[in-house]
């Protein structure tokens, strides 16, 4: 019993409705207009085998690829742009899709991470690398679509209302290595520059805090949002399950432990000051 309910959760992991239906949409439209595959490959700059594989299911529509059916075969009238964003979700693990589109039209989002750095802040090569190196291994194929959905959700640092971001580090995630040194001197340095966002607060909670007798996270990451509405909702995550909190009593105590651990981190000018120096030092 205990197998079968591991295949259907499985199995969720891998439905896509909106990619079939693109899928579907796509091989239509190219009919209509009596393409071959290898036609309209070479008029989006991709193969007839990528335009099979995109038919047929056996590879997810890249958000490039969407942008560049917009303008072949949807011909301006949105249908792929409009797809873009549901697509883009199918690509987040089960547990994380909901909470994405929640991201995506925060008005403010505050996270603290104990052990790697947000997924909001990371670059391409530091994500990579720890999704890559992960367990149980993931396909390349498969590391690929998630490097890109999760880069995607950075165009919450542009996006018109502009979005207040906060994020507090534990020091030690500034000098935990993923993939090389390189990658993480890369990180920090980008890190660096999302900081400098008029939009951005990022703050580092010292490695010697529990010296002081008081350490309030001791309990693990959390993310807190103000929704569009001006709801409040925190959202949890561990060993690959998850937990959205919107009971506002709960939310509230969840909110009371954030803002001890934002009061006892150093300020952001120090905290800049910090990321800076271990970018320079590490060689």
């Amino acid at each position: 019993m205990a197998s079968a309910k591991a295949k259907k959760n499985r199995g969720n992991e891998d439905e896509r409705p909106t990619t079939s239906y693109i899928a579907e949409i796509v091989r239509i439209l190219r009919l209509e207009k009596g393409l071959t595959q290898d036609a309209l490959g070479k008029m989006i700059g991709y193969t007839g085998s990528a335009i099979s594989a995109l038919e047929t299911g056996a590879q997810p529509v890249s958000d490039q690829m969407l942008e560049r059916l917009e303008s072949i075969l949807g011909e301006g009238r949105g249908f792929f742009e409009v797809a873009r964003k549901y697509v883009l979700m199918e690509k987040y693990p089960v547990r994380f899709r909901k909470f994405s589109q929640m991201e995506a039209a925060a008005f403010m989002i505050s996270a603290y991470e104990n052990h790697v750095v947000d997924g909001l802040f990371q670059t391409e090569a530091y994500a990579r690398a720890l999704i890559g190196g992960g367990y149980p291994a993931v396909a390349p194929a498969k590391v690929d679509e998630l490097v890109e959905a999760r880069l995607a959700r950075r165009r919450l640092f542009d996006r018109d209302p502009t979005a207040m971001i906060e994020m507090i580090l534990e020091e030690c995630v500034l000098t935990r290595p993923f993939g090389s040194w390189d990658i993480q001197r890369g990180q920090l340095q980008s890190l660096a520059e999302d900081a400098r966002r008029d939009n951005v607060t990022v703050q580092i909670l010292s490695k010697e805090r529990g010296l002081k007798g008081s350490y309030a996270g001791a309990r693990g990451p959390m993310k807190l949002v103000e929704t569009e509405d001006h709801d409040h909702v925190v959202y949890l995550e561990i060993e690959d399950e998850s937990m959205l909190v919107s009971d506002r009593g709960k939310a509230s105590r969840l909110a009371q432990r954030y803002a001890k651990i934002r009061a006892q981190a150093m300020s952001p000018d120090e905290s800049l000051g910090l990321i800076e120096r271990l970018a320079g030092e590490l060689k």
